[in-house]
C-alpha cells in the first residue's frame, strides 16, 4: 500500500507498456480524482480498408494507446452504443478486430509487442452528458475461429477506458482535431466518463506520437476473503467455457 498524503499523493505503477506516473488528488482520507501518464501514443494506419467476412468492408485506423487498438465508426457499421446493444457490439467488434490484425498486422517499434488485440467503436456523445465522444472498447475471451461462429464473441469495457482514450486522442490529434493541452472528455457505454489531455508531442522513433493524461475516479466495491481447504479438489481453480 501507498501511505496516502494530502493533498496530493505521487507513485508509479509498473504496466506491460512500461512505468506510469499516478497522482492522486486526496481529501479527508479519500482519493477522490486519479491521474496518470500514459506511454506515448501514436497512429500506425488511419482510415485503411478491411474486408470483415459476414459484415462488408469497414474503415478502421489502427493506433497505439499503450496497448495495440483498431478504432470503428460505430455508426459506419450501424451499431448504436447502448447496453443493450452489448452482444452485436461484442460479435461485431471481435470480427472487425481478427479480420484487421489478419489483414495489417503491426509491432511496436521499441518492444515486443504485435496487433491489433483490442477495439474500440467511436460515437457520439449522449445528449447533455458533456462529453466529447461516447466509446465501447471490445476485448477478446476466447480465439475467433471462422468457421465456428460460437465464437464470434468478446467482453466489454464496462468504464471510458484509459489506454482505448488515449488512442482515440492520438488519432484525432493526429488529424488535427484535438490540440496539446486541451481537454478531452470520453464517455464510456455505462455513460461515466474520463478527461483525457495531451500534455505533449514526441517521437516513437520516427513516428510522431503524443503523451497524454488520463483522470477519472472510482470506489471500492468489496473487500473479499478467499479460503483454501487442503481437500478441496479445485484449490487452484477451474475453467468451464460457458460465459467465457
Amino acid at each position: 500500500m501507498v501511505p496516502m498524503e494530502e493533498p496530493i499523493t505521487r507513485f508509479a505503477l509498473e504496466a506491460p507498456s512500461g512505468i506510469i506516473p499516478i497522482e492522486a488528488q486526496c481529501s479527508h482520507g479519500k482519493a477522490t480524482e486519479i491521474t496518470f501518464e500514459n506511454v506515448a501514443c501514436f497512429v500506425e494506419l488511419a482510415d485503411v480498408l478491411v474486408k470483415v467476412p459476414e459484415i462488408g468492408d469497414v474503415t478502421v485506423s489502427v493506433v497505439y494507446g499503450g496497448m495495440w487498438y483498431c478504432i470503428v465508426d460505430a455508426e459506419s457499421v450501424n451499431i448504436e452504443l447502448i447496453p443493450s446493444n452489448g452482444k452485436t457490439i461484442c460479435r461485431v467488434g471481435e470480427m472487425i478486430k481478427v479480420a484487421c490484425r489478419e489483414q495489417y498486422p503491426v509491432k511496436h517499434p521499441e518492444i515486443d509487442y504485435e496487433g491489433c488485440d483490442i477495439l474500440v467503436f467511436c460515437a457520439s456523445p449522449t445528449p447533455n452528458s458533456n462529453a466529447h465522444a461516447k466509446n465501447a472498447v471490445v476485448m477478446s475471451n476466447t480465439e475467433l475461429k471462422w468457421d465456428d461462429p460460437q465464437t464470434w464473441t468478446g467482453m466489454i469495457d464496462r468504464s471510458p477506458c484509459g489506454t482505448g482514450t488515449s488512442a482515440v486522442m492520438a488519432l484525432l490529434h493526429y488529424k488535427g482535431k484535438l490540440a496539446v493541452g486541451e481537454a478531452f472528455v470520453h464517455e464510456g457505454i455505462l455513460g461515466t466518463t474520463f478527461v483525457g489531455k495531451i500534455v505533449k508531442e514526441t517521437n516513437v522513433k520516427q513516428k510522431k506520437a503524443i503523451v497524454p493524461t488520463i483522470t477519472g475516479h472510482a470506489w471500492i466495491t468489496q473487500h473479499s476473503r478467499i479460503v483454501i481447504h487442503p481437500t478441496d479438489p479445485f484449490q487452484e481453480g477451474y475453467q468451464i467455457s460457458d460465459i467465457w
